[in-house]
């Protein structure tokens, strides 16, 4: 029904009736008494609708807390009307305020950093990635400036020029950061940080080892290629010929060790090549790591295996390269009549590899980047001693598919100690002997 007959129908029927109810005053007691009756008619319908005017100014000044009144005539439909309209503002400001916490918590979960700042750059908002980001603090900062908050001038340049079309890449706090600031609304920024410090190490990971494997293949294919050329244009004595031919098949040997670890590592960082894990005796794969460290050692070191802890589970290629390019460095950084000392014990934690020697040792500030692939100490000798430098690097990612660590602690002119630690989780059962 049109809500302007729902008005004006019940009080014209109720004017109606009170203009009867007068009209019978009026003929059975008279003209005065029916005019008193009117006038006290019309004063009681006008404190009626005072008092809910009252009752409603009441509520407006409170509508959260205040209570709506039920109504009387006229006002029963505007009380019930202002009743639905505030349980439905109610429904509508829990729906905002549980989206607004899903809001806050997807801008808390993102990688990238955010950051709300009014048009003047006062901070309003920022999430935690924008904190760790920038320095900024949501409780400590808010209300404060950004630009007296990130302190670098190719940040005030870019917010002072406004030239917002193209990102600003930008060096802060130890980080590399995209910035990028996108007006909304009429009086309100927001600031957006992007952290590529861990990619433009990748990058540079890769260039590096781009131009370190292209440098350790030049090098021996130049003496290989030098070597055949001087061949093919000059008749040779024969042990000219043969000195010759055997520092090609050096180099070539050396080409090919080159190339198996890098293959080496391809796979061991492939996500298509799953570790197979396997029971390892590690008894007969120690022994085999000492025996090819003997013959790489060719009688010149002393080298000592003791085994007093059980096999293990894992890959037994993947363990032996491992272990192997360990015992491989103490020999090749020993010098001729040292000793070198290889054990396999159980500890409280797990299981534990350890490879000793008394050679030159490390520098401390070489130590934490060993594992670099082709990082080498000393590339002379690493050269002389035949070296990939991509053992460490080796032993890293095997670990890595193992949940186990290195540690390495040595000293310049005493020797190096390099210990593998291997999680318990990877200790084999022992295997029950059956009398015959």
């Amino acid at each position: 029904m049109n809500p302007k007959l729902l008005f004006w129908v019940p009080v014209t029927l109720r004017l109606a009736f009170g203009a009867l109810g007068v009209g019978v005053l009026w003929w059975w007691l008279g003209p005065m008494t029916a005019l008193w009756s009117a006038l006290v008619l019309v004063l009681g319908m006008a404190l009626v609708q005072l008092h809910y005017l009252f009752q409603l100014s009441g509520w407006l000044d409170n509508p959260q807390s205040a209570k709506l009144p039920d109504g009387w005539g006229e006002w029963t439909p505007v009380f019930s009307r202002l009743y639905r309209m505030r349980r439905d503002d109610e429904k509508n400001q829990a729906e905002l305020t549980e989206w607004l916490a899903r809001f806050r918590q997807a801008m808390h979960l993102l990688p990238d950093g955010v950051v709300i700042m009014d048009d003047v750059l006062f901070l309003e908002w920022c999430n935690p990635a924008a904190e760790e980001h920038l320095g900024l603090r949501q409780e400590r900062d808010k209300g404060m400036r950004v630009t007296n908050l990130v302190r670098s001038p190719d940040f005030m340049d870019y917010l002072i020029l406004g030239r917002y079309d193209q990102p600003l890449t930008l060096s802060f706090r130890g980080r590399k950061l995209i910035v990028h600031i996108i007006p909304f609304e009429n009086r309100r920024q927001i600031l957006v940080t992007h952290d590529i410090t861990e990619t433009e190490r990748t990058d540079m990971m890769r260039r590096d080892f781009v131009a370190n494997a292209s440098h350790e293949l030049r090098t021996p294919l130049t003496v290989i290629v030098g070597f055949l050329e001087i061949a093919a244009s000059e008749q040779l004595d024969k042990e000219t010929r043969q000195a010759h031919l055997k520092l090609m098949m050096e180099q070539g040997h050396r080409m090919q060790h080159l190339i198996e670890d890098m293959l080496t590592l391809s796979r061991l960082e492939s996500l298509d090549h799953p570790m197979r894990s396997e029971r390892v005796d590690i008894g007969k794969l120690l022994l085999r790591v000492q025996r090819d460290a003997q013959a790489l050692s060719a009688g010149k070191h002393e080298i000592t295996l003791d085994v007093q802890g059980g096999d293990l589970m894992g890959s037994g290629e993947e363990l032996y390269s491992a272990f192997g390019n360990l015992a491989a460095n103490a020999v090749r950084y020993t010098p001729a009549g040292g000793t070198i000392h290889l054990r396999w014990e159980d500890t409280a934690s797990g299981v534990r590899f350890v490879v000793r020697d008394n050679g030159i040792g490390i520098s401390p500030e070489h130590i934490s980047r060993l594992t670099e692939r082709f990082y080498r100490v000393d590339k002379s000798r690493s050269r002389e001693t035949q070296g990939t430098g991509l053992g460490l690097a080796i032993v890293k990612h095997v670990l890595l598919r193992h949940s186990g660590t290195l540690t390495i602690e040595s000293e310049p002119g005493k020797g190096s100690t390099f210990t593998v630690n291997l999680p318990k989780s990877l200790a084999a059962a022992p295997q029950l002997s059956h009398a015959a």
